[in-house]
């Protein structure tokens, strides 16, 4: 993710986590004193888990801005941790994280619908009624054929690639390639989703899964109005059910989030939204380092990426206490990570792909974010935060954290590549990190005669048309691909399904698969799914793991921290377990 995620009933479980301009916001000094009447005193790690500041009072602007646009604006197109922790202002899915700090905030909670999903036929079944009185920006009334249409219409990744594939994978009977655009009627959707009156949904699967309410939480069960859908342009203006609507949108600019007079708090009592501002401003394509200092000085309230600050100023942070106490290292279930595409030769051998991990310098990938406030050096692929994850060092990442040579060379010979070889490395254009990343690894590699070409694509189509779009990466041999992962919800399945199962691979772009293929992995991944012991479960996605880094698919970065700044201008400000950044549904702004 997308970013970024409790008990168990049946077939799987999942835990906890998933993943400007405009002025308005009080001005705050460099690091210091807010003149807007923050009255809470600043600490290091005052929002982690816990709300500093806290408030309910409304008014002013919070001004947003982010490097680059990311995937899509369009709640049934979007894969990123950022975009479902924002989008919640605007859109109202069936289920949400709850809006509070600290492992609360990872619980689904009823949104549109009254309550959790009522399950039947051993958890292949799912209901939901939804509240009375939401009602869409026009005043029209939301109706359970309005969700339908909203979940159909998420299927066709053609249209719209991004976001997950669990409806496609999960819901009954759907047709291969599925598009509302042409079944107007939702034929094709007919033994999936009923709809027996204005207030009930239903849901059918192909097979149980006992945590439907993740799904129900997906920002694809937002309703969306059939005759306003607008295709790939409903990204622009969204019809909204949430607090916000959109005001004006510039694809190049970005966007503004005003309220919506329609909508009820009083439908609206237990996701915890707070809608404080009285307007959201949100800019694009604004330099990382001068994010970073419009947060010190008070000229921006939030850098919406989530992701923690620029390495330089990080390190100006530390250095300053009266920085650092603005200042929170949120942890998160995310791994930064390069996946080693298997379709690219000489990548599609085993020997090859265990050079690459082997010549790695580690203490590099881990310098790139930060250092250790960034992160730690990961040496496989769930996070330690992520229910039953095994941490192990099959490689020797830890022993030797700037790599090993000689083992790479013997690698090297095996695969029939004595000297080397040439290939290509991408990652997202505006993340300074993971140029660093690239870099880093052009110099270790380099070492053993893998020569590294960068291929830097932008973030907004990263996944959808370059790096996760399979013929344009094999096409352009795009063999390493840096990237970032956390967890959708915080077990195996919710850490691990969406980035190593080779059938949610899509010819049509928009993957987050970006190149294992691991038929062993596919069977395992299959036993977990049937396996109702939570304990044999667990172990099933450490086995996974395992696999893949027996396989060398992908080479383990960090797992990630992000030091945030949290500018003296803000109010109601907190992390949790479900956004891993400032939940961006109940922050607002230190009044006078």
């Amino acid at each position: 993710m997308r970013w970024n995620r409790i008990t168990t009933v049946t077939a799987v479980s999942a835990a906890v986590a998933l993943s400007l301009v405009a002025c308005g916001g009080p001005k705050a000094t460099p690091g210091g004193g807010s003149s807007g009447g923050s009255s809470a005193k600043a600490e290091f790690n005052a929002a982690v888990g816990k709300n500093f500041n806290p408030s309910d009072k409304k008014g002013g602007t919070l001004r947003m801005a982010i490097t680059e646009q990311w995937d899509s604006t369009d709640p049934g197109d979007t894969y990123y941790g950022l975009s479902w922790n924002l989008v919640r202002n605007y859109v109202r899915p069936l289920m949400t994280f709850k809006a509070v700090p600290g492992a609360e905030g990872a619980k689904p909670v009823p949104d549109l619908a009254e309550a959790p999903g009522v399950p039947s036929d051993n958890a292949m079944t799912w209901t939901y009624k939804l509240r009375k009185g939401v009602k869409y920006e026009d005043g029209t009334p939301v109706t359970s054929k309005d969700v339908k249409y909203a979940v159909a219409r998420s299927l066709d990744k053609a249209t719209l690639p991004n976001g997950p594939t669990y409806f496609n994978d999960f819901l009954k009977g759907v047709p291969k390639g599925y598009s509302v655009y042409k079944d107007k009627s939702l034929a094709g959707v007919a033994q999936a989703i009923e709809t027996p009156d204005d207030q009930t949904i239903v849901f059918h699967l192909s097979k149980p899964f006992a945590s439907f309410d993740y799904f129900a939480q997906l920002p694809s069960t937002a309703p969306v109005p059939q005759a306003k859908d607008t295709g790939a342009k409903y990204k622009e203006h969204p019809i909204a059910t949430g607090p916000y609507k959109f005001g004006t949108y510039d694809a190049n600019k970005g966007f503004d989030l005003v309220r919506n007079d329609q909508y009820d708090p009083a439908t609206d009592p237990d996701s915890g939204r707070k809608a404080l501002p009285d307007k959201i401003t949100i800019a694009y394509n604004v330099d990382g380092t001068d994010i970073d200092n419009r947060l010190l000085a008070g000229d921006l309230d939030v850098d919406l990426a989530g992701t923690g600050v620029q390495p330089e100023t990080q390190a100006k942070i530390l250095a300053d206490p009266n920085l650092k106490a603005h200042a929170d290292n949120v942890p998160a279930p995310r791994l930064n990570w390069t996946v080693l595409n298997s379709q690219v030769p000489p990548l599609d051998n085993v020997h090859c792909r265990k050079a690459v991990l082997y010549a790695a310098d580690h203490e590099g990938y881990q310098r790139a974010y930060g250092g250790p406030i960034g992160g730690d050096i990961a040496t496989n692929l769930m996070p330690p935060g992520v229910t039953g994850a095994e941490s192990f060092d099959d490689y020797g990442f830890l022993t030797d954290k700037n790599g090993n040579v000689d083992k790479a060379k013997d690698e090297l010979k095996q695969c029939g590549q004595p000297n080397g070889f040439a290939i290509n490395i991408t990652y997202r254009t505006d993340r300074a990190k993971e140029k660093a990343v690239a870099e880093t690894l052009q110099q270790s590699l380099k070492r053993v005669g893998i020569n590294l070409t960068t291929k830097p694509y932008p973030t907004g189509d990263y996944t959808k048309l370059y790096a996760g779009k399979p013929d344009f990466a094999k096409a352009n041999r795009l063999g390493l691909i840096v990237y970032s992962w956390g967890a959708d919800w915080n077990d195996g399945f919710g850490f691990l399904s969406q980035i190593v199962d080779s059938r949610v691979i899509r010819d049509t772009g928009g993957n987050t698969n970006l190149g294992i293929r691991i038929p062993e992995v596919d069977k395992l991944i299959d036993q977990a799914m049937s396996t109702t012991d939570e304990t044999a479960r667990n172990k099933l996605w450490v086995d996974v793991d395992k696999k893949v880094m027996e396989q060398a698919a992908a080479l383990p970065g960090i797992w990630a921290k992000g030091l945030l700044y949290r500018p003296d201008t803000l109010a109601n400000v907190f992390s949790n377990d479900g956004q891993n950044m400032y939940d961006y549904a109940a922050i607002g702004l230190a009044q006078k």
